[in-house]
């Protein structure tokens, strides 16, 4: 029995490079062609299904609502298949367009409403986020229920900024004022939560 977990749609030497049981792939390895057969971790890219797919206010060209490439359906056929965990931002337009439930978000597991998978609304910055970054997970674990993780509000580790507008940094949120890249970021406290969920499966074959 392999204990190897493939992790999809990640970044170039990110927290999933350097373990010897993780297979990691990133935009030059095309993730929509994973072939299996590991478990997966799937970061699938979100920015066409999220409050600004179109581009945002200063966009030049209007995206499409879900113009990912096929991002999405082939992680989701990934999880679905070989079985593991697939992350997005919460509020991902990708759970309705899929025929996926929302979940609650005051957390818990809950089946996702196709009658394979488990879904659960869980906030990174109990595991190390800066920000409270909210999000939805969709799991497959054949045999089992997936673990129980921290529920809740978390708190942001970022505070607002001396001299600005109160109200407007409440507004914006910590994930405003972070870079791309540190919004981005799985926390490795967080990476190996998503590698435990993924790796149930394994522990029941």
């Amino acid at each position: 029995m392999s204990n190897t977990v493939a992790a999809l749609y990640v970044a170039t030497g990110g927290v999933y490079y350097g373990l010897f049981d993780v297979d990691p792939w990133d935009t030059a390895r095309d993730a929509r062609l994973y072939p299996g057969p590991h478990a997966v971790i799937a970061h699938p890219p979100c920015a066409r299904w999220g409050r600004y797919w179109y581009g945002g206010p200063s966009a030049r060209v209007r995206r499409a609502k879900g113009d990912d490439g096929g991002c999405f359906s082939a992680a989701l056929a990934s999880v679905r298949a070989w079985g593991g965990v697939l992350e997005h931002p919460a509020g991902s337009a990708a759970w309705q367009a899929f025929g996926l439930l929302p979940p609650p978000v005051d957390g818990g597991w809950v089946p996702a409403g196709d009658f394979r998978g488990w879904t659960c609304h869980v906030e990174q910055g109990h595991y190390g986020h800066r920000a409270r970054k909210a999000t939805w997970l969709y799991a497959v674990t054949p045999g089992s229920f997936p673990p129980p993780l921290t529920w809740g509000r978390a708190r942001a580790a970022l505070g607002p900024r001396s001299g600005r507008d109160a109200e407007r940094e409440r507004r914006c949120g910590a994930v405003a004022r972070m870079s791309h890249r540190e919004r981005a970021a799985t926390p490795v406290v967080f990476r190996d939560v998503l590698l435990a969920i993924a790796r149930v499966r394994r522990m029941h074959e």
